[in-house]
């Protein structure tokens, strides 16, 4: 991955890294001797759910897409064939002209968005479908987990019903490419906070300061990429890899 962002001279870029099966057997279960490939993109993106629903929020809409049932397919890992499941929340959510679409688990709870972690402020506190829910357990996910617990916010993990957003005091997403979004309404119902609300915004502040070098990167998460980087001995001399 490092190799990659200094081919291309890249100062921000997404990274993707893809493992597959490569040419072999057509069937099902691949043989012993198909290989293993591996391929990485660095790609340049701006802000997933546009850059002024970084600041103002975005409208999303549960989806009549349901996410994968346990004992499935596994929808705790980054699989391929996951994403089907995504291109269906996000697609039909895009065509009633909403952000984004969130996918409910097959019990009728809360999951997770198309491509983002779910979370729901209340009374001071940050609750997010626990990883029973048919969720990713994503890094952007763990890392606001992180950053909560500096800011004495507590953090609860639970099951929760599709009506704890109708009575949310905030709703934000998380991912790779969403980094922090806020949510401002579900399914036209307004967030109370009208947008951004002062948690979520607290969050950001906190997750973009890593990469600015305004926030301590206390988990070592920041790794430098180029020569010139492995110089610096400040936060900033270093370019974050993808959380």
């Amino acid at each position: 991955c490092r190799e990659v962002v200094r081919a291309n001279g890249f100062q921000s870029a997404y990274l993707r890294p893809i493992a597959f099966r490569g040419h072999g057997a057509l069937g099902v279960v691949p043989g012993a001797e198909t290989p293993t490939e591996v391929s990485i993109a660095a790609i340049p993106w701006g802000a997933y759910l546009g850059e002024e629903g970084r600041e103002k929020g975005v409208d999303v809409c549960v989806s009549s897409w349901n996410r994968l049932a346990p004992n499935t397919i596994p929808a705790g890992v980054k699989a391929g064939g996951n994403y089907l499941s995504s291109q269906l929340i996000s697609g039909e959510a895009k065509r009633r002209g909403y952000a984004e679409g969130i996918g409910l688990a097959q019990d009728g709870t809360l999951s997770e968005g198309a491509g983002e972690n779910l979370f729901i402020v209340r009374e001071g506190k940050i609750y997010t479908p626990p990883a029973g829910s048919s969720i990713l357990s994503g890094f952007t996910r763990d890392t606001v987990k992180k950053l909560a617990a500096t800011m004495g916010i507590e953090f609860i993990e639970q099951i929760m019903p599709r009506e704890m957003m109708y009575i949310a005091d905030e709703i934000f997403f998380t991912g790779t490419a969403a980094e922090i979004t806020p949510i401002r309404s579900v399914d036209d119902i307004p967030v109370r906070c009208g947008g951004r609300g002062p948690v979520t915004k607290q969050l950001q502040d906190l997750f973009f300061g890593l990469f600015a070098g305004t926030t301590p990167d206390q988990w070592g998460w920041l790794e430098p990429i180029y020569d010139d980087q492995l110089k610096e001995s400040q936060p900033h001399g270093a370019t974050a890899v993808s959380l």
